[in-house]
Protein backbone atom coordinates (compact mmCIF):
# COMPACT_ATOMS: atom_id res chain seq x y z
CA UNK A 1 0.00 0.00 0.00
CA UNK A 2 2.94 2.19 0.93
CA UNK A 3 3.86 1.89 -2.95
CA UNK A 4 0.48 3.32 -4.24
CA UNK A 5 0.35 6.00 -1.63
CA UNK A 6 4.11 6.90 -2.63
CA UNK A 7 3.29 6.78 -6.35
CA UNK A 8 -0.11 9.13 -5.90
CA UNK A 9 1.83 11.82 -3.97
CA UNK A 10 4.11 11.89 -7.02
CA UNK A 11 1.82 12.19 -9.79
CA UNK A 12 1.43 15.45 -11.44
CA UNK A 13 -2.27 15.58 -11.88
CA UNK A 14 -5.06 14.92 -8.97
CA UNK A 15 -7.92 12.73 -10.18
CA UNK A 16 -11.38 11.96 -8.17
CA UNK A 17 -11.07 8.37 -10.05
CA UNK A 18 -7.58 8.06 -9.73
CA UNK A 19 -5.37 4.82 -11.42
CA UNK A 20 -3.59 3.44 -8.80
CA UNK A 21 -1.51 0.80 -11.40
CA UNK A 22 1.76 0.51 -10.71
CA UNK A 23 3.42 -1.79 -13.48
CA UNK A 24 2.65 -0.81 -17.06
CA UNK A 25 1.19 -3.77 -19.12
CA UNK A 26 3.24 -4.61 -22.92
CA UNK A 27 1.73 -3.92 -25.63
CA UNK A 28 0.98 -8.25 -26.20
CA UNK A 29 -0.93 -7.98 -22.80
CA UNK A 30 -3.27 -4.94 -23.76
CA UNK A 31 -4.56 -7.03 -26.96
CA UNK A 32 -6.80 -8.79 -24.31
CA UNK A 33 -8.63 -5.32 -24.11
CA UNK A 34 -8.50 -4.93 -28.61
CA UNK A 35 -10.27 -8.60 -28.49
CA UNK A 36 -12.49 -8.24 -25.41
CA UNK A 37 -13.79 -5.35 -26.80
CA UNK A 38 -14.38 -6.45 -30.22
CA UNK A 39 -16.27 -9.75 -28.33
CA UNK A 40 -18.25 -6.84 -26.28
CA UNK A 41 -18.94 -4.89 -29.53
CA UNK A 42 -20.57 -8.42 -31.13
CA UNK A 43 -22.64 -9.12 -28.09
CA UNK A 44 -24.33 -5.22 -28.38
CA UNK A 45 -25.00 -5.84 -32.03
CA UNK A 46 -26.54 -9.27 -31.63
CA UNK A 47 -28.24 -8.24 -28.52
CA UNK A 48 -29.84 -5.31 -30.72
CA UNK A 49 -28.44 -2.53 -27.71
CA UNK A 50 -27.16 -0.50 -30.76
CA UNK A 51 -30.31 -0.11 -32.74
CA UNK A 52 -31.89 2.98 -32.23
CA UNK A 53 -35.29 1.37 -32.36
CA UNK A 54 -34.52 -0.50 -29.56
CA UNK A 55 -33.10 3.02 -27.50
CA UNK A 56 -36.08 4.87 -28.97
CA UNK A 57 -38.70 1.86 -27.86
CA UNK A 58 -36.74 2.55 -23.99
CA UNK A 59 -37.26 6.51 -23.86
CA UNK A 60 -40.74 5.96 -25.05
CA UNK A 61 -41.86 3.54 -22.44
CA UNK A 62 -43.25 1.15 -24.77
CA UNK A 63 -40.44 -2.17 -24.58
CA UNK A 64 -38.97 -3.72 -21.49
CA UNK A 65 -35.70 -4.93 -23.41
CA UNK A 66 -33.35 -2.39 -22.68
CA UNK A 67 -34.51 -1.60 -19.29
CA UNK A 68 -34.04 -5.45 -18.96
CA UNK A 69 -30.23 -5.38 -20.35
CA UNK A 70 -29.05 -1.73 -18.54
CA UNK A 71 -30.50 -4.07 -15.02
CA UNK A 72 -28.61 -7.03 -15.74
CA UNK A 73 -25.94 -5.27 -16.58
CA UNK A 74 -26.00 -3.67 -13.32
CA UNK A 75 -26.59 -6.37 -10.96
CA UNK A 76 -23.35 -8.23 -12.61
CA UNK A 77 -21.67 -5.12 -12.11
CA UNK A 78 -22.67 -5.27 -8.06
CA UNK A 79 -22.03 -8.77 -7.69
CA UNK A 80 -18.53 -8.41 -9.23
CA UNK A 81 -17.77 -5.44 -7.26
CA UNK A 82 -18.64 -7.32 -4.30
CA UNK A 83 -16.61 -10.70 -4.89
CA UNK A 84 -13.52 -8.35 -5.70
CA UNK A 85 -13.75 -6.60 -2.43
CA UNK A 86 -14.81 -10.17 -0.51
CA UNK A 87 -12.12 -12.07 -2.26
CA UNK A 88 -9.42 -9.49 -2.36
CA UNK A 89 -9.39 -10.72 -6.10
CA UNK A 90 -6.12 -8.61 -7.48
CA UNK A 91 -5.45 -7.55 -11.26
CA UNK A 92 -3.74 -9.44 -13.49
CA UNK A 93 -0.54 -7.94 -13.09
CA UNK A 94 -1.17 -9.20 -9.27
CA UNK A 95 -2.04 -5.34 -8.26
CA UNK A 96 -4.59 -4.60 -5.58
CA UNK A 97 -7.89 -3.54 -6.97
CA UNK A 98 -8.87 -0.31 -4.93
CA UNK A 99 -12.79 1.26 -4.97
CA UNK A 100 -12.59 4.89 -4.00
CA UNK A 101 -15.68 6.59 -2.20
CA UNK A 102 -17.81 8.53 -4.80
CA UNK A 103 -19.48 12.29 -3.71
CA UNK A 104 -22.55 13.17 -5.08
CA UNK A 105 -23.36 16.26 -5.89
CA UNK A 106 -25.95 18.54 -8.33
CA UNK A 107 -24.09 18.16 -11.46
CA UNK A 108 -24.77 14.93 -11.72
CA UNK A 109 -28.16 15.37 -12.06
CA UNK A 110 -27.93 18.20 -14.94
CA UNK A 111 -24.96 15.84 -16.86
CA UNK A 112 -27.37 12.96 -16.73
CA UNK A 113 -30.53 15.20 -17.98
CA UNK A 114 -27.89 16.30 -20.92
CA UNK A 115 -26.34 12.71 -21.46
CA UNK A 116 -30.61 11.27 -21.42
CA UNK A 117 -31.19 14.00 -23.86
CA UNK A 118 -28.39 13.51 -26.43
CA UNK A 119 -28.88 9.52 -26.17
CA UNK A 120 -32.56 9.79 -26.56
CA UNK A 121 -32.10 12.24 -30.10
CA UNK A 122 -28.98 10.63 -31.59
CA UNK A 123 -30.23 6.80 -30.33
CA UNK A 124 -26.73 6.12 -29.68
CA UNK A 125 -24.91 6.80 -26.01
CA UNK A 126 -21.12 6.43 -25.53
CA UNK A 127 -20.99 2.44 -25.23
CA UNK A 128 -22.57 0.84 -28.25
CA UNK A 129 -21.39 3.89 -30.29
CA UNK A 130 -18.36 2.35 -31.84
CA UNK A 131 -20.14 -0.76 -32.69
CA UNK A 132 -23.18 0.93 -34.25
CA UNK A 133 -20.40 2.89 -36.51
CA UNK A 134 -18.63 -0.50 -37.20
CA UNK A 135 -21.93 -2.02 -38.13
CA UNK A 136 -21.95 0.31 -40.84
CA UNK A 137 -24.06 3.39 -39.53
CA UNK A 138 -21.13 6.19 -40.25
CA UNK A 139 -23.50 8.77 -39.64
CA UNK A 140 -22.57 8.33 -36.05
CA UNK A 141 -19.87 9.29 -36.85
CA UNK A 142 -21.18 13.34 -36.01
CA UNK A 143 -22.35 11.74 -32.49
CA UNK A 144 -18.94 10.51 -31.79
CA UNK A 145 -17.26 13.93 -33.30
CA UNK A 146 -20.06 15.82 -30.82
CA UNK A 147 -19.38 13.10 -27.74
CA UNK A 148 -15.69 14.37 -28.06
CA UNK A 149 -16.45 18.20 -28.09
CA UNK A 150 -18.58 17.83 -25.22
CA UNK A 151 -16.21 15.95 -23.51
CA UNK A 152 -13.38 18.27 -24.53
CA UNK A 153 -16.15 21.76 -23.56
CA UNK A 154 -16.88 20.00 -20.14
CA UNK A 155 -13.10 19.70 -19.35
CA UNK A 156 -12.37 23.34 -20.40
CA UNK A 157 -15.16 24.61 -18.27
CA UNK A 158 -15.36 22.18 -15.73
CA UNK A 159 -14.14 24.20 -12.59
CA UNK A 160 -16.46 27.35 -13.40
CA UNK A 161 -19.70 24.05 -13.65
CA UNK A 162 -21.40 23.38 -10.47
CA UNK A 163 -20.16 20.59 -8.68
Amino acid sequence: MQEIEEFVIQHPLECEAPNEQLKNESLFANLKYLILGILFGVVFVKSEIISWFRIQEMFRLSAFHMYGVIGTAVLVGAISVFLIKKFNVKTTEGEKVVFHPKTFNKGQIIGGLIFGFGWSITGACPGPLFAQIGSGFLALIVTLLSAIAGTWVYGKFRDSLPH
